[in-house]
């Protein structure tokens, strides 16, 4: 197994990890790993009737930074561009009230990990 591969798979498994910590604080999903030209978003959930854009990140160690320190204002604006086009292609959310959340998981994800989650992290 290359070195990428452990990667992918330890974002996997923080993502999942991630999304059932959300889910038993009553989000429910609408679609995971949605992609378009501008962007991905990697989990789209409501709360209420919040759509809820969750940038989830993933630092193992925090040598080069922390997992929250990762969504700097270049990524911001990433996720924002991709938001924009989810909300214009998923009509049914159009008119949503929405917000971006991040949750910054740090350390091992076999080992319980760190989990961070910062609701309304940044403005659109």
């Amino acid at each position: 197994m290359t070195s990428g591969t452990t990667r992918q798979t330890a974002g996997r498994e923080a993502e999942a990890y991630a999304l059932r910590h959300l889910q038993q604080h009553g989000l429910q999903l609408i679609t995971r790993n949605w992609s378009c030209k501008r962007g991905e978003l990697d989990l789209v959930m409501l709360d209420g009737d919040t759509v809820v854009f969750v940038e989830v990140r993933y630092r193992r160690h925090a040598g080069w930074g922390g997992a929250l320190e990762s969504v700097d204002f270049r990524k911001q604006q990433k996720l924002t561009l991709a938001a924009q086009s989810f909300l214009q292609s998923e009509v049914r959310w159009a008119d949503s009230p929405c917000r971006f959340d991040v949750v910054a998981i740090n350390g091992d994800p076999g080992t319980s990990p760190a989990l961070n989650w910062l609701t309304n992290a940044f403005d659109c």
